[in-house]
């Protein structure tokens, strides 16, 4: 989370989680948000702690629990449907970056 929210850490910080510090960027890059995706960054942000775990790592998010947050939100079906493509695209972009960092 260091890389998303603050400094970037040491060597023997980044050591920790099988990481260098080089893997992290130097300067955090300023990421402008349009209106209209702030509620799906915002339910994917809600599920982080939620990916699926194979032999390379994460191979996506649970959807059971995603299925059970959307049904209790009672959305309309297309806003649901809308929710869900979403969040599928935020994880496929999650993923590809999430196995391109490997130490």
């Amino acid at each position: 989370m260091r890389a998303l929210y603050g400094e970037r850490p040491t060597a023997a910080q980044a050591s920790l989680i099988g990481l260098r510090a080089s893997d992290f960027p130097k300067e955090q890059t300023l990421v402008e948000l349009w209106p209209e995706t702030f509620p799906q960054l915002l339910f994917f942000r809600g599920f982080t702690t939620q990916w699926r775990q194979g032999p390379g790592g994460p191979v996506g998010l649970d959807y059971a629990v995603i299925f059970h947050e959307l049904d209790r939100k009672g959305l309309a079906t297309d806003a649901y449907d809308d929710m869900l493509h979403a969040l599928r695209i935020i994880e496929d972009e999650a993923l590809k970056l999430i196995h391109t960092k490997k130490p």
